[in-house]
């Protein structure tokens, strides 16, 4: 008997020893597979890219996987031991496997087997090891994966601290609405930083880890609630609150409150998408979408709300003096209007229309009914609101509504002010137009506006619209003429025209009016918008200056040698002729427009900024005497000062006497010029004062004639008069300073000649060595043929081909 005891007693140690063997084996062969777990050093998570405007308020975030890396010094003690109750109370002792736990969890399988439960089985996972399985491994439930888990949570404690360890984790761990990390959880969920949380708050953070879908807030709220009271419970347990308050923040609701994606200004949807275009060709879009960086755009935020106003208020008036066009859609009115028109979007960023269904007809008055609000979980409101259409609240229809409208036609209104339940009707413009707002000291794009809806159309009018600037071009033209030797006074003759294309074709240039003008001044003919003056003045000059002008002032890149193009009969941007004006504003130092101040990586440091300009002892740490810091200004003076001031006080002339006289309303030193392109398709102004630069465009998507007298002056004049008003409201106003050396006479508008102060002569500043003209007549024309040119209608109909007013 002994015997066989000791036999079984060695063939069991024996046997034990060759178990042991293979364990170690086993184990062995899966130490030499696992992944190196020292990249954790060199961690780098994708961070989620934030955008500001100039005041520091948020406009966009940008990522795939939406993160904000939080230092675990800076993560509130609360939020850690919501996590620690609710995932590993003993992380802080134990050497990354809770033994303990282990033994827990095999305990309660088993009873849960035994039950015949048919609930998950229970894990013993440490935050170490979710750290090892999070980063170096998959999620598959096999034995390999759990044992290599476990071998790499010993290996990572012996590495890092525990907080490294933590940090790791509330900074990788998926706690759904897209959010990794707990500072993107608790702004996705509740809008809030995380010191901005309440207990409650970071324990339904801390319910999420184990399956943020069990727990969703408004798919399963009940089970999102217990869960949370759960890890209440589990804190109060283990000493961190009481009970009396876990049995207080038990009692609270959810409160979730999703985060908005994209831009966060409603206004500024077209700007912040055009920053993150220019992010994504700097940087590329693994940068930009994980790379945490802090972008300082130049975003005035209440510079851009009145500059979308003055767009809209624009388009709107234009778009309803042509009629009404059509409903936006059609349902069929049963027992619940509401569900189905819930189902229609409306235009997100223009939140002063509402969507509504007319339920009843009348001759002239529809009873409309409200698109029903729509809960952040998706779900239709039961609540029915309707109003009435009146058609004496339609003061831009002729027609009775009854003409327009049927039931079950879906429409856009608007609330009429002081008319509780009243409402007015409302349409998209099928009209389009951009306005660009710069400063034009620094080319700091402080408001920008691409067109009526971003929402409706995303195609950007003033930074992607190719468009013809027409008499807006002639600004650089004339610049162009100031800096080669004439002056505001110097005379050009207006009088027909031909010019013979290199196909032997012949063009006649042809002035707004249809009629000649004789000898002009160069003032005269800008503030007037000549056409012919404008050719014959760049025919004199040479079409490869007036390229080479329009390349330094960034309108066009090449610009080919015809005379057409003197026009503006070329395409070009809003920015990009906005910028040009605001060089002319800037005293002749080109701009180049931004909308990027500044930006930052990951870790604070600067690796972009627009400022170029160099500056001499400011970084001293401390004054010792030394001399004051010197700015010194190195971008390029592409024209003279002298001529940009004389161009400037030309197109001052255009507000007050000539086509831009809309702009006049604005009470304050304006310079500017309109444009308009043959057959009424486009109408611009393009102007600045000594704060701002100001660019607006008007026209359709699709190039066709906006109808008879709609210029630049009629148009685009009015949109750029309210929105300055509005923008500088409050400014004092400033003139625009002559430069030294300069001198000015009294002259003749109409000849050029010096005459005594007053009446309806023009203070006109010129440059050393030049005055005004000392005779009345052009050189080469006697004052007989001066008569016949004066009195002398257009012969020829119509416009020639390439014209522009």
């Amino acid at each position: 008997m002994f015997r066989l005891l000791s036999w079984l007693f060695g063939f069991s140690v024996f046997s034990g020893l060759i178990v042991l063997g293979g364990v170690a084996y086993y184990v062995a062969l899966l130490n030499d597979d696992l992944p190196d777990y020292t990249v954790l050093m060199d961690y780098q998570p994708p961070v989620t890219t934030r955008v500001h405007a100039a005041d520091g308020v948020l406009l966009a975030e940008f990522a795939r996987e939406r993160r904000l890396f939080q230092p675990v010094e800076t993560i509130p003690p609360m939020v850690i031991e919501a996590f620690l109750s609710a995932e590993d109370k003993d992380f802080y002792s134990h050497f990354g496997i809770d033994v303990a736990g282990v033994f827990r969890a095999a305990r309660d399988n088993v009873v849960q087997m035994v039950d015949g439960s048919s609930g998950n089985l229970v894990g013993a996972s440490t935050i170490t090891q979710q750290v090892a399985k999070n980063f170096l491994l998959t999620s598959d439930q096999t034995w390999d994966r759990k044992i290599k888990e476990a071998l790499l949570a010993l290996r990572i404690e012996n590495t890092f601290t525990k907080d490294e360890i933590l940090e790791l984790y509330l900074n990788e761990i998926f706690l759904g609405l897209n959010s990794y990390g707990v500072a993107a959880a608790a702004l996705n969920y509740f809008d809030k930083a995380l010191y901005e949380l309440t207990y409650a708050e970071a324990a339904y953070l801390a319910a999420l880890p184990k399956g943020p879908s069990n727990y969703h807030p408004f798919r399963r709220p009940e089970a999102a609630i217990e869960r949370r009271n759960w890890v209440l419970d589990r804190m109060a347990e283990n000493g961190y609150i009481t009970l009396e308050d876990a049995s207080a923040y038990k009692n609270e609701n959810l409160n979730v409150i999703p985060r908005a994606g994209g831009s966060q200004l409603y206004s500024a949807e077209y700007f912040t998408e055009e920053v993150r275009r220019q992010l994504a060709g700097l940087y590329g879009e693994d940068t930009l979408y994980g790379g945490g960086m802090s972008v300082r755009t130049s975003l005035d935020p209440q510079m851009q709300l009145h500059a979308r106003k003055a767009l809209m208020d624009g388009l709107i008036d234009f778009d309803q003096r042509r009629g009404f066009h059509a409903v936006e859609d059609t349902i069929e009115i049963g027992e619940d209007w509401g569900g189905a028109l819930a189902g229609i979007s409306p235009l997100g960023d223009v939140p002063e229309w509402t969507l509504a269904v007319v339920l009843e007809m009348e001759a002239n008055s529809a009873r409309i009914g409200l698109r029903p609000m729509i809960d952040v979980d998706g779900r239709v409101s039961s609540e029915r609101i309707t109003g009435t259409l009146p058609g004496s609240a339609v003061s831009w229809v002729n027609e009775p509504l009854s003409e327009l409208l049927n039931v079950g036609d879906v429409i856009y209104v608007e609330p009429v002010a002081g008319e509780e339940g009243v409402y007015t009707l409302r349409q998209v413009p099928e009209i389009e137009g951009a306005i660009v707002a710069m400063d034009p000291r620094t080319g700091r794009v402080l408001a920008l506006v691409g067109g009526f809806s971003f929402a409706e159309s995303e195609f950007n009018r003033a930074t992607q619209a190719m468009r013809q600037p027409g008499s807006s071009f002639k600004p650089i033209v004339y610049a162009a003429a100031l800096d080669n030797g004439y002056t505001p006074a110097s005379v050009i003759l207006d009088a027909p025209l031909e010019v013979v294309n290199a196909d032997g074709s012949v063009w006649q240039p042809e002035n707004y009016a249809r009629q000649f003008y004789g000898p002009q001044t160069l003032r005269r003919g800008i503030e007037l918008s000549r056409n012919v003056m404008t050719v014959r003045l760049a025919r004199d000059l040479g079409m490869p200056m007036i390229e080479e002008y329009s390349r330094l002032f960034g309108v066009y890149d090449d610009m080919p040698h015809v005379l057409a193009m003197a026009l503006g009969a070329g395409e070009t941007t809003v920015m990009r002729l906005t910028a040009a004006y605001a060089t002319i504003a800037n005293g002749g130092r080109r701009i180049t427009p931004t909308l990027i101040d500044r930006i930052q990586d990951r870790y604070g440091d600067t690796i972009y900024r627009h400022d170029e300009r160099i500056c001499e002892n400011c970084q001293q740490a401390e004054w010792h005497g030394q001399a004051v810091p010197m700015i010194i200004d190195s971008r390029a003076q592409v024209l003279d000062p002298m001529t940009a001031y004389q161009i400037t006080s030309m197109m001052e002339g255009v507000v007050q006497r000539g086509t831009g006289t809309a702009v006049r309303a604005i009470g304050r030193p304006v310079a500017g010029k309109t444009g308009t392109t043959n057959d009424y398709k486009d109408a611009w102004f393009v102007g600045f004062t000594p704060e701002l630069a100001v660019g607006v465009y008007v026209g359709y998507d699709t190039p066709r004639s906006m109808g008879s007298s709609s210029t630049g002056g009629e148009l685009a004049a009015p949109i750029f008069a309210d929105f300055v008003a509005a923008a500088l409201e409050g400014v004092p106003p400033t003139r625009f300073q002559v430069p030294q050396g300069m001198h000015t006479d009294w002259i003749d508008p109409a000849t050029g000649v010096g005459i005594v102060a007053g009446g309806s002569g023009v203070q006109e500043a010129f440059k050393p060595g030049t005055g005004p003209n000392l005779m009345t007549s052009v050189i080469g024309v006697n004052s007989q043929a001066f008569d016949n040119i004066q009195t002398g209608a257009n012969q020829q109909p119509g416009f020639g081909a390439g014209s522009l007013f």
